[in-house]
């Protein structure tokens, strides 16, 4: 069982929509398995700094009953590194950054989120410049590997 102390970071480029809808399932699905464990997202670059998710994916993630509330756009800061234990990157890209950006020590936290869900390699696409069904896409994988993420924390 984790203790309080589990920390679980996701990122993607701009922190604009894959991390803030893994954030946001996460919590849930962690609440819902009686987990304390504290959740962030950022993202790797400081494009939407301050700013709330992308509105297409809240209302994606409230259709299934997720809530964005309180949730701004971060850049993946130095202490992030120390701080989090899970550091779960969106796609190859962001894992290679994040792999640059933190000392080697660190490397072995910093994984790709798909991982969790059976799809070794593989990654989350970016809806950003796509339509509803690409949102709706990122939503599933999110909702899958955060149900392999919460079974491999509680055993």
């Amino acid at each position: 069982m984790t203790s309080p102390q589990t920390a679980v970071l996701f990122v993607c480029l701009g922190n604009i929509c894959r991390s803030p809808t893994a954030e946001a399932v996460f919590r849930h699905k962690a609440e819902q398995a009686g987990l304390k464990l504290t959740i962030d997202s950022a993202g790797t670059h400081g494009y939407h700094i301050g700013s709330p998710p992308d509105k297409r994916s809240q209302a994606t993630g409230e259709a299934r009953g997720y809530s964005f509330k309180g949730l701004k756009c971060r850049r993946v800061a130095d202490e992030d590194f120390e701080k989090f234990d899970f550091i779960l990157a969106m796609d190859n890209d962001n894992l290679k950054n994040l792999r640059g950006m933190s000392d080697p020590s660190h490397h072995e936290k910093i994984k790709l989120f798909l991982d969790f869900a059976g799809y070794e390699g593989e990654e989350v696409p970016d809806p950003y410049y796509g339509g509803k069904k690409g949102f709706e896409l990122v939503l599933d994988l999110i909702e899958t590997a955060s149900d392999g993420l919460i079974a491999s924390l509680k055993s």
